[in-house]
């Protein structure tokens, strides 16, 4: 009788493969209270509490004790923000801000444009307290218009590891960009020098949402990749890439370009998670934490946290 075995090393790389697969359908955390959330970022306060920003009428607000009970905590303009309308047409939405806290204040950027068009700007506006109707307006940052080759929208700002400033940004055409910034004054030093980091010459153009974060020697860029906005239907996921540098060139784990297509997938629709994505990493006592939204079967979106732990230099979801 002929009895089929499989190596040790053979087993070991099939558990390891089966892993990794798992570590890809992990469910969110707990968390609730107000969950509604699309394009969260989060920043932990100097008085130890949470402060999220997400797309919705003037950049809406939540806060948090404890990471866990979310409250909404109405838009950070709650009085308008007429400077937006000539790229939303006059819609109140205003998409994917992005959260830091440097220098004794908290520095918000955001998005203003309209759904699959590349008129499109990114702002700033800073505030010492972070509470609905005490942001100053600083004005545009980076802007795209119809005749440009990228999209001006869902930034994220990056310190390096020598004190420099650098923001990402970047949905579709020719993918994600990045550029250095005055950390004075929080605006390109020049918005003609745009470096390209990622992009899917071969899918559509269908990368976004990028996050660029830091850990020992390496710079992480997390893009979601495929379609967004879409409820249940969404077929958003998670996706990372590696560098020795912040401006690349990032490599999956495959070792295949970011700037070719290349992405390890991190997390993607599984049972009740539909299309999570748009996601922000920031740092806890507890080491990192990932945020991001999801829908739920009726098409809600929902907020998404889960902590990042890395193994061989690479970060894992759980």
């Amino acid at each position: 009788m002929f009895v089929w075995r499989l190596a040790t090393g053979s087993m070991l790389a099939i558990t390891a493969i089966a892993s990794n697969i798992a570590r890809q359908y992990v469910g969110p955390g707990l968390v609730n209270g107000d969950t509604f959330v699309h394009d969260p970022t989060v920043v932990k306060t100097p008085e130890g509490t949470y402060l999220a920003a997400y797309t919705g009428d003037y950049v809406q607000l939540k806060t948090s004790t404890d990471r866990t009970t979310w409250r909404n905590a109405g838009p950070a303009f709650p009085n308008g923000a007429p400077w937006t309308t000539p790229y939303t047409g006059g819609e109140k939405n205003l998409w994917a801000p992005d959260l830091a806290y440097a220098n004794g204040q908290y520095y918000l950027y955001y998005s203003a444009s309209t759904f699959g068009s590349s008129r499109s700007a990114i702002f700033l506006a800073t505030s010492r307290t972070g509470a609905s109707g005490s942001w100053t307006n600083h004005g545009l940052v980076v802007e795209s218009n119809t005749n440009s080759n990228y999209n001006a929208i869902d930034p994220n700002l990056i310190i390096d590891a020598q004190g420099r400033w650098w923001l990402s940004f970047g949905s579709f055409w020719s993918g994600i960009k990045i550029v250095e910034l005055d950390k004075s004054t929080g605006k390109p030093i020049d918005n003609r020098n745009l470096i390209s980091v990622a992009s899917r010459p071969d899918s559509g153009g269908a990368v976004e949402a990028p996050c660029i974060t830091r850990h020992g020697n390496h710079y992480y860029l997390w893009v979601s990749f495929d379609r967004c906005c879409n409820g249940a239907a969404s077929t958003y996921r998670i996706m990372v890439g590696r560098s020795t540098s912040v401006t690349g060139p990032y490599v999956d784990k495959a070792g295949k370009p970011m700037m070719q297509g290349g992405g390890t997938q991190m997390l993607a629709s599984h049972g009740s998670v539909h299309g999570p994505g748009h996601n922000a990493v920031f740092t806890d006592v507890d080491g990192d934490v990932l945020v991001y939204h999801y829908y739920r079967n009726d098409g809600v979106a929902q907020l998404g946290i889960n902590r990042v732990r890395y193994e061989n230099g690479w970060p894992v979801i759980y």
